[in-house]
């Protein structure tokens, strides 16, 4: 097996029994990286700083330092800052922008925070593609423009993590960090066959992560597998006193949670005792014949490996997007005034007074969804509007959530589809935004109720493209997401499948 076909747990093995070094591996996928530049999945390479950083992490491993990801090549989202470059939000409104300070989850997965515990020692090569502001589902939102889909370059890799899932996808990286507003981390893993988890809101600081919706952001890796996804959500998550939403709970290690035994399991049935929930309202008739049958022989390994599957209702799903599309634009105009020329980012270059400074410096800097966004998010905050939409909305949210709780009850997770489709062609919905929210059905009601979620890859659909099946779980179940992703990857190989191209 070549370096690049590796995942974060088996170059973790062949780091630490130096059957290879950082560096050598960091030279390896450098050379791919650049050999797949027209992917766009990057948007800056650091290739100097990752072999600086790579040659580092050996002098430490041969010091007998044990940080969990020592020496492991990663990238970020472009939506986390960086002092090593520049952080652009996939904007022109922050083409230029350095921040003084790294996000935690960046911290946390490299060096770790000043005066902090130390990182994991992950090395950073760069910056991923990304909708503008993570506002988006197909990443052609980006002013730098748009990712492909390395299983067909003519079709999108989902959003607005695209540029993370395209990398990993093609065997760029074995790893990457995204952010999961309302099913960008999930879609994009669905769309390329790879695995994603969005944790329970607060899991992961979203300290340094530039806001869009600031009650629904949260961060959470991209890689191959189950167990990849357990290595890096364990070194990303724990309290932070500087995010006020962050979660008071330790860091947690989620790859021991994923190998714990179920209670009553064997090794033939891993998950014996396990209730998996399917809503009705995940399987409408509107959902695509290919991506239904996928999920079911998903749902079918699982009841081979020990599961029962029982069947329940969401029955308010569908309002999930009208939801969804009132509050997260209205947290995004609250979030993006900052952005006026004043302190940072873009600047009119030619204006009158100060509000033609403002006036001038938003148009050009930002792109049309995010002027849309904002546009409405306005419109549902102003005066006689709000209590109309903005209050009906948080409420619906609630009876969302709920709804939830009631449904574990009767289960232990939830599973279904992570869109109602596979990939669709680049351009196809560039004229019609409506039709790209209602694509986030099944993501957005674990993302308004703040519960954990991941895509994990369960075969192909339509054009030989790639389908996801969506697991959710209770608030802080993410090592009984991982335990039950696990077990199917270790039954199945759909994992293991890579894009031709690679």
């Amino acid at each position: 097996m070549t370096l690049h076909q590796m995942g974060v747990a088996e170059l973790a093995r062949a780091l630490a029994g130096k059957s290879v070094s950082s560096e050598e591996l960091t030279q390896h996928l450098l050379a791919r990286i650049e050999a797949h530049r027209s992917l766009g999945a990057f948007l800056q390479v650091d290739a100097e700083g990752g072999l600086a950083a790579a040659r580092a992490a050996d002098v430490r491993r041969a010091a007998g330092d044990p940080a969990p990801l020592l020496g492991i090549p990663i990238a970020h989202k472009d939506i986390f800052v960086t002092t090593a470059q520049v952080t652009t939000a996939g904007s022109k409104m922050l083409a230029n922008y350095r921040s003084p300070f790294d996000a935690t989850v960046v911290a946390r997965l490299g060096d770790g925070e000043p005066g902090g515990l130390p990182g994991a020692g992950a090395i950073s090569l760069g910056k991923l593609n990304c909708d503008e502001f993570a506002m988006g589902s197909a990443n052609e939102n980006s002013a730098f423009g748009a990712a492909h889909n390395p299983w067909d370059l003519r079709r999108v890799p989902g959003g607005s993590s695209g540029g993370s899932a395209a990398a990993v996808a093609a065997r760029l990286l074995p790893a990457a960090t995204g952010t999961d507003t309302g099913g960008s981390i999930r879609q994009p893993a669905s769309f390329t066959g790879i695995t994603g988890i969005k944790p329970t809101y607060g899991v992961c600081s979203r300290y340094g992560m530039i806001a869009f919706a600031s009650s629904l952001d949260q961060a959470g890796p991209l890689a191959r597998s189950a167990e990849d996804c357990a290595m890096l959500l364990s070194a990303m998550s724990g309290f932070d006193a500087r995010d006020a939403t962050s979660a008071e709970r330790p860091p947690q290690d989620f790859h021991a949670q994923m190998l714990q035994a179920r209670v009553g399991a064997s090794a033939a049935r891993p998950l014996a005792g396990l209730r998996i929930g399917l809503p009705e309202e995940f399987f409408p008739a509107s959902l695509s014949s290919d991506v239904a049958a996928a999920v079911r022989a998903a749902l079918a390994e699982l009841e081979k490996l020990g599961a029962t599957l029982v069947g329940l209702s969401l029955p308010r799903t569908e309002l999930s997007i009208p939801v969804y599309y009132i509050i997260a634009p209205a947290e995004a105009s609250s979030n993006l005034g900052r952005f006026d020329g004043v302190k940072f980012g873009h600047r009119a270059a030619h204006h009158g007074d100060l509000t033609d400074m403002y006036r001038k410096t938003r148009a050009e800097g930002f792109g049309p969804e995010v002027k849309r966004r904002i546009m409405i998010g306005t419109y549902v905050l102003s005066h006689g509007y709000y209590d109309a939409y903005y209050l009906q909305a948080q409420k619906l949210r609630r009876m969302i959530a709920d709804d939830f709780q009631h449904c574990f009850t009767q289960c232990d997770l939830i599973a279904g589809p992570v869109a109602p489709s596979v990939a669709w062609p680049l351009g196809r919905m560039a004229d019609d935004p409506v039709q790209t929210y209602l694509a986030d059905i099944f993501t957005l009601p674990a993302s308004l109720a703040g519960l954990p979620g991941m895509s994990v890859p369960a075969g192909f659909g339509a054009h030989g493209m790639p389908v996801g099946l969506q697991l959710i779980g209770n608030y802080f179940a993410e090592g009984q997401l991982l335990h039950a992703a696990h077990a199917l990857q270790q039954a199945t190989d759909w994992h293991l499948q890579a894009p031709p191209s690679t």
